[in-house]
């Protein structure tokens, strides 16, 4: 499948296969590593940012086969060969290789992700998901190693990321929403409070980010009648991910309540974001709350 990329969320301990238009094709549990999230060899952590499929490993291999050295042993995973070996980190089944794409940050030198033997692989059906548990690798269940596999071609890109999106209605993310869109919109970019808070809130649905530490850093709504908007990211979170996982969520809210034509009106200033998702230029510019806008269109 052309276009495709996945989503590692470290805090809510998921991974996301997106198209390219953003719409969420699977969403598996998983389990990254004990101790958190870092880039140092040596560290046991699971490297954040952007990386790719570098190598697919195990084709065809039946479920629980052992791999050690990326390699098949001729075993097959049973409980009985756990606790002859009660210290291996098992890894099942399939193997995607990852490899960073960021000099300095998870590629070369001493926090390189390829270096590092860093993958998504199949373990025990003991494996507890859902929760940190590796030592670096992102494990998955051997059913969603294989049919993830299958899907994913090499250099699919790869975001670990170190927040999470959730959705909900007015009354449950009101507040935290209300304090971003108050950070971004009503105190930096000077919209005045009355224009930027109505009465769609309480009629709409809602997704919203938050940081490793449950901190609301991004949220935008989704209107009954298709409208998506406002969406707001705060400025320390800006270019990494956080806008495109919203709008992901978005386009998944819409696509669950049946919608089948969106709209919105975007900043200027952001119009190639919205058309990698599909969108297209609907009318002529305009102002809206004092900023130069433009309205946009898609089918679902």
């Amino acid at each position: 499948m052309p276009g495709l990329h996945i989503r590692v969320s470290l805090p809510r301990q998921t991974l996301e296969l997106l198209d390219g238009r953003g719409g969420l094709l699977r969403r598996y549990s998983v389990s990254t590593a004990s101790n958190g999230a870092g880039e140092l060899s040596g560290s046991h952590c699971t490297p954040r940012g952007r990386h790719v499929v570098r190598a697919k490993i195990g084709a065809g291999a039946a479920s629980n086969t052992v791999f050690r050295g990326r390699r098949p042993t001729g075993e097959i995973w049973t409980p009985q060969l756990a606790e002859q070996f009660p210290d291996r980190d098992w890894m099942l089944t399939r193997i995607l290789w990852l490899s960073g794409k960021e000099p300095g940050r998870n590629r070369l030198g001493n926090v390189d992700t390829m270096r590092r033997y860093i993958y998504l692989h199949g373990s025990p059906d003991t494996a507890p998901m859902g929760r940190p548990g590796s030592i670096g690798c992102v494990r998955m269940r051997n059913r969603d190693i294989i049919e993830l596999f299958d899907l994913v071609p090499p250099y699919t890109p790869v975001d670990i990321v170190e927040f999470g999106v959730e959705a909900g209605g007015w009354p449950q993310l009101a507040s935290d929403a209300r304090a971003v869109r108050e950070a971004v919109f009503v105190r930096e970019q000077k919209v005045p409070r009355e224009l930027e808070m109505d009465a769609h809130d309480v009629q709409s649905r809602h997704v919203l980010a938050r940081d490793a530490q449950n901190n609301p850093i991004g949220t935008g709504r989704l209107l009954p009648d298709g409208h998506i908007g406002p969406m707001a990211v705060l400025a320390e979170w800006r270019a990494r991910g956080v806008g495109r996982a919203l709008f992901e969520g978005l386009l998944e809210e819409a696509a669950a309540g049946g919608m089948t034509q969106l709209a919105l009106n975007a900043q200027t200033t952001a119009l190639g974001f919205y058309r990698r998702f599909g969108f297209a230029e609907d009318g002529p510019e305009f102002v809206e709350a004092g900023l130069p806008h433009q309205a946009m269109r898609r089918t679902l």
